[in-house]
């Protein structure tokens, strides 16, 4: 057997021997297998549920009796996120940004219904998932059981045996590092049993899936090499434990809490409040559709004349106010486009600011990697805003036409009591209205997103390696 493999397995067998380390690796297993079963049945029941609201919500809307168009126009429709496949094994941001919007006329609304603002107190410092393990306590149990791996051997005196006995620093640390790998695979495996459950059961595309599991390995086997490296640059166990328990705290706990407010402090973002008086702000100075003396809207009107022809708009073929409606709904929803946009960009700016931070933390580059590849981050979420946007859009606008060609305008504006009947349609028109329909992105735009992240990690990888290989050189030499 090769000098690697021998120190490789007598690494192994004193770990084995560490009943603390057994208890720990168990307990770490158990997690992640608890954590699997507890996000699998909890992403399940919220598919589930969302599923039922969606379909009670088409069947309101469209079992509505007989109604003015633009009386639908302001009932509204719910909409609700349809859950990624990955999202069971990292929900992402899903539990903060909301799962369902109300669409209306004249509005853009905000998601609302984030689990995290239903649930308890407790609940809002974050869920069991089988991301969490691999990427905070896997790490951790890889310090308190590889700290010593070489830093034992140099403060017990049995590094200058191994060297005399033959086995070159290179092989050493090779075992080490070996044995180490071994514990980071078995540490990893219910994050692997996890995504291949979820690539069975619930048909995930497989790019994504490849690329969660390179970066997951990645990332794993970069803290097993940092370990190695770590413990073989001092002379106590103590002060390895120390320096790697305190590397733990600053790249997994301490910047990805840090990072997100740096981001918010450097590039602002208004609120929701802002953004609405700032909107009514400037619809003020786009005009009044109420005002007959209002510029834009007294040229529209002429110009709708002009279009047809005639003088008076009794005398349109169409109904103006429906007219009216789907020109003041087009420039409304500009104006909403156009904050949204900022909002977006903004956001982007923000997000772009904490991957570079992630440049510092391996914890922030795999996280996003792995919200990025389940779909799970904020472009998905925006994703699915933009998709409601413009079906809300697309389903206004045919209620407005509706209003313009099948009711009146005598019948519009009343004068006598029988108008309020004439001008409701009929009520098989709300069935004929298009549903809506989430269009998920393909796998290998989801692989694509992830792919950045991945490519960090492994820089941090070869990196932290090639340290590890100046370092192994001076083995024995302290």
């Amino acid at each position: 057997m090769s000098p690697v493999l021998l120190i490789a397995r007598d690494e192994l067998r004193l770990m084995k021997r560490n009943r603390v380390a057994v208890i720990a690796m168990g307990l770490l297993l158990l997690l992640a297998l608890a954590g699997l079963a507890s996000a699998w049945s909890h992403q399940r029941a919220i598919a589930d549920l969302r599923a039922r609201h969606q379909a009670s919500a088409e069947q309101a809307f469209d079992t509505q009796p007989d109604r003015h168009p633009h009386r639908v126009v302001h009932y509204g429709t719910f909409i609700y996120r349809p859950l990624p496949p990955l999202a069971a094994f990292d929900p992402g941001v899903d539990a903060f940004t909301g799962n369902s919007m109300f669409l209306e006329g004249h509005r853009q609304n905000t998601a609302n219904l984030g689990d995290v603002g239903q649930s308890p107190m407790l609940d809002r410092y974050g869920q069991l998932t089988p991301a969490f393990v691999p990427q905070a306590v896997a790490p951790l149990l890889l310090i308190f059981l590889g700290y010593g791996v070489v830093a034992r051997e140099t403060e017990r005196g049995t590094l200058r045996l191994l060297l005399l006995q033959g086995a070159s620093r290179g092989q050493i640390v090779a075992g080490k590092l070996l044995a180490l790998g071994v514990v980071a695979l078995l540490a990893g495996l219910p994050a692997i049993i996890g995504l291949g459950l979820i690539a069975t059961q619930l048909d995930a595309p497989g790019l994504p899936l490849a690329v969660l599991a390179l970066g997951y390995a990645a990332y794993l086997a970069l803290w097993a090499v940092l370990i190695v490296l770590v413990s073989s640059r001092v002379r106590r166990s103590r002060n390895a434990l120390l320096s790697l328990v305190a590397a733990w705290a600053v790249v997994v706990v301490l910047l990805p809490r840090v990072a997100p407010d740096i981001a918010a402090s450097v590039v602002p973002l208004q609120n929701r409040l802002q953004t609405d008086v700032a909107i009514a702000r400037d619809l003020r100075a786009t005009g009044d559709s109420h005002n007959p003396d209002d510029p834009h809207f007294a040229a529209f009107k002429q110009s709708v004349l002009d279009r047809y022809g005639v003088t008076r708009l009794e005398d349109l073929p169409v109904n103006y106010k429906g007219v009216l409606a789907l020109e003041g709904e087009r420039l409304t929803t500009a104006l909403f486009d156009r904050y949204a946009e900022a909002s977006y960009a903004a956001q982007a700016r923000q997000n772009g600011l904490v991957q570079a931070i992630g440049a510092l933390s391996p914890a922030i580059t795999v996280r996003s990697l792995s919200m990025a590849a389940a779909g799970t981050d904020f472009v998905g979420h925006q994703r699915f805003l933009e998709q409601a946007e413009a079906y809300r859009y697309d389903l206004v606008q045919r209620l407005n036409r509706l209003q313009a060609e099948d009711v009146r305008y005598a019948d519009d504006v009343p004068a006598d009591p029988g108008a309020d009947e004439r001008k409701r349609v009929g009520a098989e028109n709300w069935a004929h209205m298009p549903d809506f329909a989430y269009r998920p992105p393909a796998g290998a735009d989801l692989a694509a997103r992830a792919l950045p992240g991945l490519a960090v990690l492994l820089a941090w990888l070869a990196g932290a390696s090639a340290l590890l290989r100046l370092q192994t050189r001076r083995l024995g030499g302290i």
